[in-house]
């Protein structure tokens, strides 16, 4: 789901980061921790059900992910859709990381890395970089009918690669978020944090879509799931498969990256931004993103972003909505906090290109 990484405890990352840095020549959502042993099947399910889980399974990812500059990382879920290695997740999972390994149901880990990914879409391809072949899912060929029943799986709850049953509810449904794809499918399925980038099955065993966010209650209860459709032969698979790497176009313009890790936490509750991207009208506003050691250690949070057209913004979700309800040609206020003094600057988008900081760059100016 779209929630926040927390910190890795040290060791992990320095044996994560020892993996996987030799493999280079690319919310997250909670800290990873070794995966179980391959537990039994879940009696709960029907018979049916269980021989579908039991043969879909073996396709299916769990998706580390490790940002070297925050030393964060991030839990997800990912499955293949070819033989030679290619992972699909949510963009979500991936955005913030340098580092990416995956870990199939047989306990093995392989390094990745991000070849493709549609940020409006929420959707990323990965490659795995030694290995194979690989057991892949086939993508659903006939659209998906409310009421059919679905099943995913998934690594929330600290589970590994565990089924969770539901129903299709909703077709082009809003979850409202402004970031949220179009032509997303509700469901009532209990999804939670880890199983972001999952895939959802019909019972043919196809794959309907991606796992992209939940809506929960107060109490922290799910009350529905969302997954971005993903039907086999589409135009999103085609961009995907041929590499190519869309950023929203909105958010190219505008060029913030928020801070997931510090959303909401600061004092007075802000907007935290984690890179703004060069030539974009956050640059010439005069916005600053995080801050850097040489050795890739973070030494000062980005600008805390408190209102955007006089419209407050206590977190990223907030500050999101603001920036997507701008057009080219907007001249709007921003206010935001710098080393405990309010700021305010004018955020002007004009229709011109932009810089673009590559996936795996550094995402804080270093000092």
């Amino acid at each position: 789901m779209r929630r926040f990484p927390v910190l890795f405890p040290l060791l992990l990352l320095l044996a994560l980061t020892g993996y996987l840095l030799p493999a280079r020549s690319p919310q997250g959502e909670q800290a990873p921790t070794p995966p179980a042993a391959v537990t039994p099947l879940p009696q709960a399910l029907p018979a049916e059900e269980r021989d579908l889980f039991a043969a879909l399974r073996p396709a299916v990812v769990r998706v580390d992910s490790v940002n070297m500059a925050t030393r964060t990382g991030g839990l997800g879920t990912g499955f293949f859709v070819s033989g030679q290695g290619r992972v699909l997740t949510a963009y979500h999972v991936v955005k913030a990381g340098q580092l990416f390994q995956v870990t199939t149901l047989s306990g093995k880990t392989y390094p990745a890395r991000v070849t493709a990914f549609d940020e409006a879409a929420d959707v990323a391809l990965l490659q795995v970089t030694r290995g194979g072949p690989f057991p892949f899912l086939e993508l659903a060929s006939q659209p998906p009918k409310v009421g059919e029943r679905v099943l995913a799986i998934g690594n929330s709850g600290g589970d590994f690669l565990q089924p969770r049953r539901g129903e299709l509810l909703r077709l082009n449904a809003e979850a409202g978020r402004s970031d949220f794809p179009a032509g997303t499918l509700e469901m009532n399925a209990p999804l939670a944090q880890g199983d972001s980038g999952g895939p959802i099955f019909n019972g043919r065993g196809e794959v309907l879509g991606v796992v992209s966010y939940v809506r929960v209650s107060g109490d922290g209860v799910t009350r529905a799931s969302y997954a971005v459709p993903v039907p086999g032969g589409g135009e999103l698979i085609g961009a995907l498969q041929a590499g190519e790497k869309r950023e929203s176009p909105l958010t190219a313009l505008v060029g913030l990256a928020f801070d997931q890790n510090h959303s909401g936490l600061t004092d007075p509750p802000g907007a935290v931004i984690l890179r703004v991207t060069p030539g974009s009208a956050a640059a010439r506003a005069g916005l600053r993103g995080c801050v850097a050691d040489r050795q890739g250690q973070l030494t000062a949070l980005g600008d805390v972003i408190l209102s955007i057209g006089g419209v407050r913004t206590p977190d990223s979700g907030t500050a999101l909505d603001q920036v997507k309800r701008l057009k080219v040609g907007d001249r709007v206020e921003v206010e935001y906090l710098r080393g405990g003094q309010r700021t305010r600057t004018t955020l002007t988008l004009r229709a011109q290109p932009v810089g673009k900081t590559p996936l795996d760059a550094q995402p804080c100016t270093r000092q």
